[in-house]
């Protein structure tokens, strides 16, 4: 069959139509910076700026275009919120099954006297629901994944935010596998503060991404990266406006661009490309599923409407990353392999240290693509 790349967990591949095409317009047609040149071409490229932000803002049912701000992606944006809102003496509340681009930031955050406790997850990684209204009492924020890159779970984040909005808690939520994928409605679900990277179910381009902010969570936010706006030049002092507050320095135009082109192709195929995936996530869960008796480990959730498109399996009478590695040698299947930067989600899920291995389709695989990894699979367990 050739080439199967089944690795979207990670980045999406390919992109959308358009974006490689944004990308080139920008740099060889439009070049210049926004907010720090007074003709029109700056003008123009503004103008596209708050489009995407537009779009961005509306995906989420977000509190406006202005509470849309460009990162680096979702790990610069998670590291704003959580060192630019806790303090020594603050408590937040968090899971095992977090990447490590909440947990290393927290770990650093614990050293400065913040107090991190971990909510109790399954052994398939599904958050315990029970004590949860006790365990906020004196919470300063809870900081959840909305998918896990490892079990492929949801965690029930549509519970947890209203709950910590009755309770002047601060909802922020990790929405990398997610975003573009699930449906993420911040004002029904109560989410405070959304970190979102590009390339990822929105199938823009690596390097960009973002997060959008209620104004409440905005103002006891402190930007972790003080600069230039183009605006309030004047005064030494960070702007107390969105979004320049936070977006120091020259934005990834070319990205911002890409992503543009990313959302217009989303919203031109409306809820079909959603759709098409989780039939294809549930496809690929539901024939991994048919290996269990064969020494296979299939991770996470039982019930397939609470999964991503993220499915990890533990081969349990080999080793895992020979196994990755023999699938895309002999059979041309890309995977990720070993503990996916979420230490503490292995741990829960028992699959600690030997890890896993990370199948994860996008919206552009194929059903048949799927079988044949599976067959690919059956062959391999056959063999070990």
């Amino acid at each position: 069959m050739g080439s199967v790349y089944l690795d979207n967990g990670a980045t999406s591949y390919p992109k959308a139509p358009g974006v490689a095409e944004a990308i080139s317009d920008f740099i060889t047609n439009v070049g210049c910076n926004i907010g720090r040149g007074d003709y029109q071409k700056a003008y123009d490229a503004a103008g596209r700026v708050l489009e995407v932000r537009e779009k961005l803002n509306t995906l989420v049912h977000g509190p406006g275009p202005r509470n849309v701000i460009f990162t680096a992606g979702a790990t610069a944006g998670l590291n704003q919120l959580l060192k630019g809102l806790l303090r020594s003496g603050d408590k937040v509340l968090t899971s095992p099954m977090e990447h490590n681009a909440v947990l290393r930031p927290l770990e650093q955050l614990k050293r400065q006297g913040v107090a991190v406790e971990l909510l109790p997850c399954t052994d398939q990684g599904e958050l315990v629901l029970g004590g949860l209204e006790d365990k906020l009492a004196g919470a300063r924020a809870v900081m959840l994944c909305h998918g896990s890159n490892v079990s492929g779970g949801l965690l029930p984040i549509e519970k947890i935010g209203p709950l910590c909005r009755e309770r002047g808690v601060f909802f922020l939520v990790d929405g990398a596998q997610t975003l573009g994928a699930v449906p993420v409605d911040m004002e029904e679900m109560g989410i405070d503060a959304l970190a979102f990277p590009g390339h990822k179910g929105l199938l823009g381009p690596q390097g960009i991404g973002g997060l959008v902010v209620t104004d409440a969570l905005a103002a006891e936010l402190e930007p972790l990266i003080s600069g230039g706006t183009g605006s309030q030049s004047q005064s030494l002092d960070m702007p107390a406006f969105l979004p320049d507050r936070f977006e120091a320095g020259t934005l990834n135009l070319p990205g911002i661009f890409g992503l543009g082109a990313a959302l217009d192709y989303l919203e031109g195929e409306g809820e079909a490309l959603q759709v098409r995936e989780r039939k294809l996530a549930g496809h690929l869960w539901a024939r991994l599923m048919e290996l269990e008796e064969d020494g296979l480990r299939v991770l996470g959730p039982r019930d397939p409407s609470r999964r991503t498109g993220v499915v990890s399996v533990d081969f349990l009478h080999a080793d895992n990353a020979e196994m990755a590695f023999r699938l895309e040698q002999e059979y041309g299947i890309q995977t990720r392999c070993g503990l996916h930067c979420a230490p503490l989600a292995h741990q829960t899920l028992g699959t600690y240290p030997q890890g896993a291995v990370r199948f994860s389709v996008g919206p552009f695989n194929t059903f048949e693509q799927i079988d044949y990894a599976q067959g690919a699979v059956y062959e391999l367990l056959l063999k070990s």
